[in-house]
């Protein structure tokens, strides 16, 4: 017999208990990596360890949540914003160059890195986790992205999937890879950075 999909609990009060589950859940998995205790997770937000499973099925689950709530705090406005300028503006140069901005400003800040340390020490036994950090951290904006340069008359990008790479090299790679080495680019070169590397990537896709 095929067991039932698990249902998580709702209701505003449900709803509360979540956000304190993932909030506490964030701080231990900052402290103590993803060794945390799931009995401590559950202390800190105030509920019972049946509390968190009935929400989170397993401690993989949560982390992911924490991994994708963590992003939507970081890049979310950045989202949004992008999507609105899309619609208000034709020049793709200032809404690619205020998009890179908005990456930056939420990738580099210190407790998303190091959730982004967590997932990759993590990520071979629970592919799951690096799933959820590509599903919400820039991969979330391919399909805005690639709908946006395909439009442009001024472009011929004949393999989109291999330009929204180069992109990302462009503007964000090298601050992850970087922050790896526990280093971190400075204001001066972060902007550099952003406005060359959309300008190389306009200029060789120029039609």
């Amino acid at each position: 017999m095929v067991p039932s999909p698990r249902q998580s609990p709702t209701g505003d009060r449900a709803a509360r208990k979540r956000v304190a589950i993932v909030r506490a859940a964030r701080a231990e998995f900052l402290q103590q990596g993803f060794s945390a205790s799931m009995d401590l997770i559950a202390a800190e937000a105030g509920v019972s360890k049946v509390t968190v499973y009935n929400h989170f099925g397993s401690k993989e689950e949560l982390f992911a949540e924490v991994v994708s709530d963590a992003l939507e705090q970081a890049l979310g406005q950045t989202f949004l914003k992008m999507d609105e300028r899309l619609r208000d503006t034709e020049d793709i140069r200032e809404v690619l160059t205020i998009t890179a901005r908005g990456w930056v400003d939420g990738i580099v800040q210190p407790e998303v890195l190091a959730l982004r340390a967590l997932v990759t020490g993590e990520g071979r036994r629970f592919p799951e986790l690096g799933r959820a950090w590509r599903d919400q951290g820039p991969n979330r904006f391919t399909p805005v992205l690639v709908a946006a340069l395909r439009d442009r008359d001024e472009l011929d990008i004949p393999n989109m999937d291999l330009a929204v790479i180069q992109f990302y090299a462009l503007v964000l790679y090298p601050h992850i890879i970087h922050s790896a080495y526990g280093d971190r680019l400075d204001d001066e070169l972060t902007e550099e950075l952003i406005t060359t590397g959309v300008d190389m990537f306009l200029n060789y896709y120029r039609a």
